[in-house]
């Protein structure tokens, strides 16, 4: 393994106590540390830590006796205690746990397993292999000897702190979640407080993985205890705590924060999440309002309007959220999800023009971004712009995005060709876009496709599928003229009929009535439908009279 591929080691000072008499002291030995986005990491100041070591010692000597006599009470064989060093093999340790820390990992490794044949129940000799093997990416073998020493010595954290590491590096994270608790547990109160504090932001980090927002505010809260002037860590409380459900309790360390930190916009954001979710967006909006002035910072000035313009449109304000994103847009010039939230606003106003400039700008900023091209192809259909939202629903597509993004790109792209008169295209388009996610619309247009080219069969079919999920008089009209032509006379005059009862009114659908009982040759009841559709305006109906 290369210098550059070695895994990060993090040099803890922990000491190596054993129940037997004659008992030797290690106070410098190795301990993995894990690599998270939201551990702090341990510190490797030695001399801070030392005394911590010793007296950790006599601590873990004290529960190791303990354990020992409750095993013996209940009846289950106690782990052997080990023969202490000699003094041959204490310098082999020392030398051997100098090559660990210099990096020379094949020789700690054959230094440690010549110890373990000499002394096989003393546990030191089994957490440096295991931190040699890890090192050399033999992770099985790290795996054994963590275990090995949890065996040898259950009252030292390390071992399941490590097979923590191990679980969260092969994505074992259940086990990595309750491993990283039994080393917390085993390292609370014994260890220097740097320690722990790797120990609990490795469980922290686990629990927020899996969500376990209770026992994640648990953890945390002791985290702040141990360094209560880490703003980072009550920031990461308070969040937990709303996660949690306990956005009330939540309240008082968000307000402290913000005192002493008046400027952070995320920590604003979080108050009003937090006053949203009990039931309080005005409240919200007022903290939002209050804290806009102070934040002067363009990308977190506008974060706090974007959040005000979201909170306004839901409930119902979307002039207010256009004014709102404008706004934030103007703070923050260079996001592209503002002028792309500017653009779904203007949208809901029906303000296609300023739209399209919303989108042109996000699209710009962010060319990759499959959605918004999407979103900017979609309203300059809505503009006829038909051959410009053909190319950008293509260029969408060639994004490769998911395969929502994906289906809604084809059904605008399969309008804009509809609407070119390139069917074949229309109709591919239309087709890939319903499989993907079906809706009335999507086969309601697929529907349009196979009538122009002539397809009427694939045309009811696909109408017949648009009625299913929505039937609109549109849609029931279009299928029983796919009907018709289809020569399906019988299905389309009970669409027809279910048509004009609903609306008496409907020239279209008494003339399509007529017409199929023309071809039915029931001539008489024909004749009515027509001049009922005569007599409501139909001019081809009047023409079919004469």
């Amino acid at each position: 393994m290369t210098q550059s591929n070695r895994p990060a080691l993090t040099l803890l000072l922990l000491a190596l106590t054993s129940s037997a008499a004659g008992q030797t002291l290690i106070e410098t030995t190795t301990s993995i540390g894990i690599q998270n986005t939201l551990q702090q990491g341990a510190s490797n100041n030695v001399g801070s830590l030392l005394q911590s070591a010793r007296t950790a010692a006599e601590n873990l000597q004290q529960s190791g006796q303990a354990a020992a006599a409750a095993l013996a009470a209940s009846g289950v064989p106690a782990v052997p205690a080990p023969t202490p060093f000699t003094p041959a093999q204490t310098t082999q340790l020392t030398s051997t746990q100098a090559a660990l820390k210099d990096g020379k990992y094949p020789q700690a490794r054959a230094g440690f397993e010549a110890l373990i044949a000499q002394n096989y129940a003393q546990p030191e000799p089994h957490f440096g292999l295991g931190l040699a093997l890890f090192a050399l990416g033999d992770f099985k073998g790290a795996n054994f000897e963590f275990t090995q020493l949890s065996l040898l010595a259950p009252d030292r954290f390390e071992g399941p702190y490590n097979l923590g590491v191990i679980a969260t590096r092969e994505r074992r994270y259940d086990d990595a979640l309750r491993l990283y608790g039994s080393a917390a547990t085993l390292a609370r109160g014994r260890v220097a407080m740097t320690v722990q504090r790797q120990v609990l932001d490795a469980l922290a980090a686990e629990q927020t993985r899996a969500a376990a927002y209770p026992a994640l505010v648990t953890t945390l809260t002791e985290i702040a205890t141990l360094a209560p002037d880490d703003t980072g860590v009550q920031f990461r409380l308070v969040q937990a705590q709303t996660l949690a459900g306990q956005g009330a309790q939540a309240l008082p360390g968000a307000y402290a924060l913000m005192q002493r930190e008046p400027s952070r916009a995320d920590i604003v954001l979080l108050i009003a999440d937090i006053y949203v979710a009990q039931g309080l967006p005005d409240r919200a909006l007022r903290e939002l309002d209050a804290a806009t002035p102070r934040v002067t910072a363009g990308a977190a000035r506008a974060s706090l309007l974007l959040r005000k313009a979201n909170l306004l449109s839901a409930g119902g304000n979307i002039r207010g959220a256009v004014l709102a994103a404008q706004a934030a847009a103007d703070a923050d010039g260079r996001s592209a999800s503002t002028f792309a939230k500017l653009g779904e606003f203007r949208v809901a106003r029906n303000d296609r023009p300023g739209a399209l400039t919303a989108y042109l700008n996000a699209v710009k900023l962010a060319p990759k971004n499959a959605a918004y091209r999407t979103d900017l192809a979609a309203v300059r259909l809505t503009l006829g712009q038909n051959a410009q939202a053909f190319a950008d629903a293509v260029a969408a597509i060639r994004l490769f995005p998911e395969a929502a993004t994906l289906a809604r790109a084809q059904y605008v792209q399969g309008i804009a060709a509809y609407r070119q008169g390139k069917y074949p295209e229309a109709r591919a388009a239309l087709r890939s876009s319903a499989l993907r996610a079906a809706s009335a619309d999507t086969y309601f247009w697929l529907g349009l496709s196979h009538y122009a080219l002539k397809d009427y069969a694939g045309a009811a079919t696909a109408l017949g599928e648009s009625v299913k999920l929505e039937p609109s008089v549109n849609a029931r009209q279009n299928l029983a003229s796919a009907l018709l032509a289809s020569a399906r006379y019988p299905e389309a005059e009970a669409v027809l009929r279910g048509l004009v009862s609903d609306n008496p009114k409907n020239d279209e659908s008494w003339y399509l009535l007529g017409v199929t009982q023309r071809a039915q040759r029931r001539e008489s009841e024909a004749r009515q439908a027509l001049k009922t559709a005569a007599n409501l305006g139909n001019t081809r109906a009047a023409a079919a009279l004469k």
